[in-house]
């Protein structure tokens, strides 16, 4: 697909997805997820593809809903209605689903849908200056939007998620590596190389091991048992050592030398 509002760039394994409307501060248009859809949906079977990495051209990440697009209708009834909402809701949905770890690199602004998708990312990494909040509530909408009711309190507990949910506040890049919603934060021209240092080391991995362990982790976020758990682990475990990365791990730790895992060797 030839995309009009994002830019997707290859390193090898790496995908850099890049919200390119910066003229808009990348705000969500409806042509914008479409696209995001098309990309999204393009990952399931993609092998090719192991990490990416999410970054907005410009001076921000995404500033949420694009309310001066043309093509935005409102919708006639209820259906129309629930039609367009899932539209922005299964992105992070879709997110979710995708086997590759996606990382969220945030600058100026990450607000309203741009802040949801950045919540749906598995790593989120801040530039100094940072601002985020769950913008829908300002708006007239709840500020439950997304999967932000379901990421907030998961990320940074209930008292956090609930003052951000509840006003619509924005918080900085300071706050929000204290409180735990990001894991670095870095000056803006050191963002993009921390990001792709972070999936350097994602791609050092074995390629089944780390679409296991995506897989495993957010179905372990929801465990409802320890027993549930520890029962996807060793599905895992046992599939990695039937395909042969555990003796190549091994192999490669005691040869001091770089694996050459199961994808590499055929």
């Amino acid at each position: 697909m030839d995309y009009q509002t994002l830019r997707v760039e290859k390193e090898g394994a790496l995908d850099w997805l890049i919200f390119n409307r910066p003229d808009a501060l990348n705000a969500l248009s409806r042509r914008m997820v479409a696209e995001l859809h098309h990309y999204f949906d393009s990952l399931q079977d993609n092998h090719a593809v192991r990490v990416v990495a999410i970054r907005g051209e410009g001076r921000a990440f995404c500033a949420g809903l694009d309310m001066k697009d043309p093509e935005r209708n409102s919708p006639r009834n209820t259906n129309e209605g629930m039609a367009s909402q899932r539209r922005f809701s299964g992105l992070v949905m879709k997110m979710r689903r995708a086997p590759q770890p996606m990382i969220g690199l945030l600058h100026g602004f990450a607000a309203g849908g741009g802040f949801s998708i950045a919540l749906g990312c598995d790593v989120r990494i801040a530039a100094e200056g940072t601002k985020m909040n769950c913008a829908f509530i300002k708006i007239g909408l709840s500020g439950c939007e997304m999967g932000s009711s379901y990421h907030l309190p998961r990320l940074i507990g209930t008292s956090n998620a609930a003052e951000l949910l509840y006003t619509g506040r924005f918080v900085d890049a300071a706050r929000a590596l204290r409180i735990g919603l990001v894991s670095d934060v870095v000056p803006v021209d050191e963002l993009i190389a921390t990001g792709r240092a972070l999936a350097a080391d994602m791609l050092a991995t074995a390629p089944l091991g780390l679409r296991l362990t995506k897989e495993a982790f957010w179905a372990n976020v929801d465990a409802q048992a320890l027993d549930a758990a520890v029962a996807l682990e060793d599905r895992n475990q046992i599939l990695t050592v039937a395909n042969g990365d555990l003796d190549e791990g091994i192999a490669a730790f005691l040869g001091k030398r770089a694996p050459r895992w199961e994808r590499d060797r055929n």
